[in-house]
C-alpha cells in the first residue's frame, strides 16, 4: 500500500512539474499565434537588392518619373509575425531583425479589459500550481502521518483543481481577444493568414498535464480513505472474531471449572454422609454390646 501511494505521489508531481514548466514557458514566449502579414515591398536600395521595387532610375533625383511594372500581389511582401500575451513581433522588413510592440496596445480598446483579465488569470495559474506542486512535494518526503500525508493530498488536488480551471478561462480569453484583435486591430497589423503556434499547444499541454496531477492526485486521495476504511473494517472483524473465541474459550473454562467443583463437592457430600452413617452404625453397635454385657452380668 504505502509503495502504491508514493508511485501514485510521484506521478502527480511529475505531471504538475511539466504542467508547470509549459505554463511558465507559454506566458514568457510570442509565439502564441503565428502567421504571415502583408504589406507594400518597399524600394530597393545598396542594403536590399532581393523583396524590393526597382524603379531602375535613380531615386534621388525628384526630376524623373519612377515607373514599376509591378501589379496586384507582386507589390507586395509577406512577412512572418509571432505574437504572445505581452508581445507582438514582426519581420522587420527594412534591416535585419524583428520589430515587436505591445499586444496590449495592439488589443481594441473595447478588448483590453478582457486581456488584463486574462493575464491576471494566467499568473493565478501558474501560482496556484506553484502551491499544489509544494503540498504535493511536502506530502511526498516531509510527510510521516498517513492522517497528515491525506490532508496534505486533499488540499492539493483542490489547488490543482482551481488552477487547472483559471487556465483554462485564462486560454480562452487571450483566444477570444486575439480574434477580435485580427479583425478590428491596426491596419499595419492585422494578419493575412494565421494559426497558432507551439507556445498555444504549450498552454493547453500545461492544462491537460495540470487536470491529469488532479486527477492522479484525487484517485489517490480517494483509493487511499478506501483502503483504510477496508482495513479498519478487517480489523473489526477480527476484533469481534477474537472477542467471541475468548468469550467461548471463558465460557468452556469456568463452565468446567464448574463442573469440576461441583464433583469435588459432591464427592466431599458422599464421604461426609458415609462418615455420618458410619459413625451412627458404630454408636448403635457400641450401645447393643453395652446392654448386652449389662444383662449378661446381672444374670
Amino acid at each position: 500500500m504505502k509503495t502504491t501511494r508514493k508511485c501514485r505521489a510521484l506521478l502527480s508531481v511529475g505531471l504538475n512539474l511539466v504542467a508547470l514548466f509549459f505554463s511558465t514557458t507559454a506566458f514568457i514566449t510570442t509565439y502564441w499565434c503565428e502567421g504571415t502579414q502583408r504589406v507594400p515591398k518597399p524600394n530597393c536600395s545598396k542594403q536590399r537588392r532581393h523583396n524590393c521595387i526597382d524603379y531602375g532610375v535613380n531615386e534621388t533625383d525628384p526630376s524623373k518619373v519612377h515607373y514599376s511594372w509591378e501589379t496586384g500581389d507582386d507589390r507586395f511582401l509577406f512577412r512572418r509575425f509571432h505574437t504572445g500575451i505581452w508581445y507582438s513581433c514582426e519581420e522587420n522588413i527594412h534591416e535585419a531583425g524583428e520589430k515587436c510592440r505591445s499586444f496590449i496596445d495592439l488589443a481594441p480598446a473595447s478588448e483590453r479589459g478582457v486581456l488584463w483579465l486574462s493575464v491576471v488569470s494566467e499568473v493565478l495559474y501558474i501560482l496556484l500550481l506553484v502551491v499544489g506542486f509544494s503540498l504535493m512535494c511536502l506530502e511526498l518526503f516531509h510527510s510521516s502521518n498517513v492522517i497528515d500525508g491525506l490532508k496534505l493530498n486533499a488540499f492539493a488536488a483542490v489547488f490543482t483543481v482551481l488552477s487547472g480551471l483559471l487556465g483554462m478561462v485564462a486560454h480562452m480569453m487571450y483566444t477570444q481577444v486575439f480574434q477580435i484583435t485580427v479583425s478590428l486591430g491596426p491596419e499595419d497589423w492585422r494578419p493575412h493568414s494565421w494559426d497558432y503556434g507551439w507556445s498555444f499547444c504549450m498552454a493547453w499541454g500545461s492544462f491537460t498535464c495540470c487536470m491529469a496531477a488532479s486527477v492522479t492526485t484525487l484517485n489517490s486521495y480517494t483509493k487511499t480513505v478506501i483502503e483504510f476504511r477496508h482495513k479498519r473494517k478487517l480489523f473489526e472483524q477480527g476484533l469481534r472474531e477474537e472477542q467471541n473465541y475468548l468469550d467461548q474459550e471463558a465460557f468452556h473454562y469456568f463452565r468446567d471449572r464448574s463442573l469440576q467443583y461441583c464433583r469435588h463437592i459432591g464427592q466431599k457430600s458422599r464421604l461426609l454422609l458415609i462418615l455420618r452413617s458410619l459413625c451412627t452404625f458404630s454408636w448403635v453397635r457400641f450401645s447393643v454390646h453395652l446392654s448386652l454385657g449389662i444383662f449378661l452380668c446381672v444374670t
